[in-house]
């Protein structure tokens, strides 16, 4: 696992807690490397979203709200669906292959938060990547890589992993099937039930308004 993964991991698991500043020297010997490879990973983590800019050398892991994360889902359920639509004629055989070798992955023991995230990316992005729409296809995977930082959300206290890899098989089937409405519309309901779901649980926790 790399630094970026692992700023991410302690991230996800409050080992570096929200809302406290983080300064490039203090990153560097926690994980013991150099500043540059820290420097590199502040940068990423900041056009992920996973930092922001604190005081005037520091940055800090923002906290989570569930403003931000129905945005977030409200895109991805347009953008996707948009996405699918435009790939769906195209998606082959070895597409749907691929996309099942992914859904035992995602069951394995013990993934990370963020390598489950990954993968859960790498299932959908199979799946668009048939369009050949690389700028739609670029905001889409960032959106999904925000989404990551609420993953601890989604499959801890909301239980919804189990959920969400059920309704991936029942979306393969659609494809095999060449229902296209169908499986479109059962896209949406998967994107906006969970971001439904998770909006809801923070709303319940969040006293910021």
């Amino acid at each position: 696992m790399d630094v970026l993964q692992k700023i991410k991991e302690d991230i996800l698991n409050n080992l570096l807690p929200r809302g406290r500043p983080l300064r490039q020297v203090v990153l560097s010997n926690r994980y013991g490397v150099s500043r540059i490879p820290i420097r590199d990973a502040i940068l990423s983590l900041k056009a992920e979203g996973w930092l922001v800019d604190h005081g005037k050398a520091g940055v800090m892991a923002p906290n989570l709200n569930w403003k931000e994360a129905e945005d977030l889902f409200l895109m991805r359920a347009k953008l996707e669906c948009l996405l699918f639509d435009m790939a769906f004629e195209k998606i082959q055989s070895t597409d749907l292959l691929e996309a099942k070798r992914i859904l035992p992955e995602l069951d394995g023991s013990p993934l990370s938060l963020v390598v489950r995230g990954e993968l859960n990316w790498r299932f959908h992005q199979v799946l668009y990547f048939p369009a050949n729409r690389p700028a739609l296809h670029r905001v889409v995977e960032g959106l999904n890589k925000q989404a990551v930082r609420y993953l601890g959300f989604q499959y801890g206290p909301l239980g919804y992993f189990q959920k969400s890899q059920a309704e991936h098989e029942a979306m393969l089937l659609l494809i095999e099937s060449k229902l296209k409405k169908e499986a479109t519309d059962y896209l949406r309901e998967h994107i906006v039930n969970a971001g439904t779901l998770l909006v809801s649980y923070l709303k319940r926790t969040d006293s910021s308004g």
